[in-house]
């Protein structure tokens, strides 16, 4: 089982660690509560060294990647990040992604951890005709974030403030740190303002313990993997393996955006487009729904019709908001069903009916900086 180059401070530090996708890593560092506020409020200090992390380096780099991917990336200048989707010829999706153009002719590909190795073999598969070689940095390196509305206070604290500076949201560049070489992203999963660092591993805890002392005076914590859950859900980011499936295209998703069908050919582009250019119908759609009680709803709940009684669809990801202090959760009904903004639903809640209704998401938004 692969460990992060960091697995020996995390258990300096008393984190209580859990298995995840094949990885070791923090699940909390105290109370995952008291983490998702700090996030919220001040910051938190994230190991995201599972995720994978492929360099795609060639000529045809960009035009590759643009077959490969659901996204346009040839064009996008240096500097820039995208989403994306890789999806299966049926339209599935493979994984959900994070594209980054560090030159002309590099990208970096950022995918979930348990979508590595197949993530990977499609990536060479489908760039075989084009002049690029792809290669698997992941264990070489390191990835950190920093999330909260003081991530930029506490990033150019620790030496990084040129950088900072200069980075809006979705963009990435390089810089040096304690003459450690980075890459620096203005990104993240957690709904708030935040960065994250790409290092090299052998740096990892220089580059941790940079970050965790600069963010002493912010009020930064330490935090795992159930905060990041939780902070992802109000931002009603999907989840690989929950929203995301290969059983679910991306308009089931609603990721519509995320699709440039004026690229003449993507993999998994003539499953989604009916012969006369139009979109093919979605099967389901992913709704955002809020409860007025204190029971959550959890991933499995049956979603009902409360005029019918029918059974229209499923809850793949829910909490008790810590924030909103309410139920939130996402879930996919039948696209025939209703599902505009306040329409009511009952979820199953361990054979107690609760009601819910649709909301707006995301569930929670920053307040604008």
């Amino acid at each position: 089982m692969p460990t992060s180059p960091l697995d020996d401070l995390h258990r300096r530090r008393g984190a209580h660690m859990t298995d995840f996708a094949g990885w070791q890593l923090p699940l909390r560092f105290g109370s995952e509560l008291a983490e998702h506020a700090a996030v919220r409020t001040a910051a938190g200090l994230f190991d995201l060294s599972h995720m994978a992390q492929l360099r795609v380096v060639g000529p045809g780099a960009g035009a590759g990647l643009d077959m490969a991917l659901t996204g346009s990336h040839a064009g996008m200048p240096v500097g820039r990040a995208s989403y994306s989707l890789i999806l299966a010829a049926d339209g599935g999706v493979v994984d959900d992604l994070i594209v980054y153009r560090l030159a002309g002719a590099e990208y970096l590909v950022i995918s979930n951890a348990a979508n590595r190795a197949v993530v990977a073999a499609e990536l060479v598969d489908r760039l075989a005709p084009f002049d690029v070689d792809l290669v698997d940095v992941t264990q070489a390196r390191t990835l950190i974030a920093v999330q909260g509305p003081r991530a930029a206070a506490i990033c150019a604290a620790a030496g990084l403030a040129g950088v900072v500076e200069s980075l809006s949201y979705y963009t990435a560049a390089p810089a040096r740190l304690a003459g450690i070489d980075l890459l620096v992203a203005r990104t993240g999963y957690t709904g708030e303002d935040g960065f994250e660092v790409s290092a090299p591993a052998e740096a990892a805890e220089r580059v941790w313990v940079a970050l965790e002392e600069a963010g002493r005076a912010h009020g930064l914590v330490l935090a795992g993997l159930a905060a990041r859950d939780t902070l992802r859900l109000e931002a009603a980011m999907p989840l690989y393996g929950y929203e995301l499936t290969r059983e679910t295209t991306p308009w089931d998703a609603g990721l519509n955006r995320f699709v440039d069908l004026a690229k003449p050919a993507f993999v998994g582009r003539d499953a989604l487009v009916s012969d006369d250019g139009t979109r093919v119908p979605r099967r389901r759609r992913l709704v955002g729904v809020a409860g007025s009680g204190r029971r959550g709803a959890r991933g499995g709940y049956a979603v009902i019709n409360p005029a019918s009684g029918q059974t229209i669809g499923e809850v793949t990801s829910g909490a008790l908001s810590p924030t909103l202090g309410y139920p939130i959760a996402l879930a996919y009904i039948d696209a025939a069903a209703p599902s505009a903004v306040g329409t009511d639903l009952v979820i199953d809640v361990r054979g107690a009916h609760q009601p819910f209704s649709v909301v707006a998401r995301p569930f929670y938004c920053r307040s604008p900086s």
